[in-house]
């Protein structure tokens, strides 16, 4: 790896994790407006983010495996980008917080779809680039 790629993906990590605390701040802002109508989005941005990052990855690497993406950008945008962008680990950590928040089903059932979403997009997004 050349310095300027190891610096590119590093770059793209970087502006991914901005974008991962900047997606979740505007769904928790709206979450806490929306909760007067008996609406919680508890752990919906970490959600959204993993299934929105989980379809780019598959894009980028669809798109890469016909030869249609540098691997050098496959490299910055799938490792850098939707890597800073995604995070299992909150999921992970939002899930558990949800088992004395609001029970065992519901924990279980948010895990479940963050999986089964994530995997989704994933094909889908391998699908629209023709992978």
């Amino acid at each position: 790896m050349t310095p300027g790629l190891f610096l590119g993906v590093a770059l793209a990590g970087g502006l991914g994790a901005a974008l991962r605390l900047t997606v979740d701040t505007w769904v928790r802002e709206r979450a806490a407006r929306d909760a007067a109508y008996g609406l919680s989005a508890y752990g919906l941005g970490t959600l959204l983010i993993n299934v929105a990052g989980s379809l780019a990855l598959g894009l980028v690497v669809g798109l890469a495996s016909r030869e249609l993406l540098d691997p050098a950008w496959r490299l910055v945008l799938g490792t850098g980008l939707c890597g800073g962008f995604t995070t299992f680990s909150t999921a992970s950590l939002d899930t558990a917080r949800l088992v004395p928040a609001a029970g065992p089903g519901r924990a279980t059932l948010h895990a479940a779809a963050t999986l089964v979403l994530s995997l989704a997009a994933a094909l889908l997004g391998l699908a629209l680039a023709g992978a």
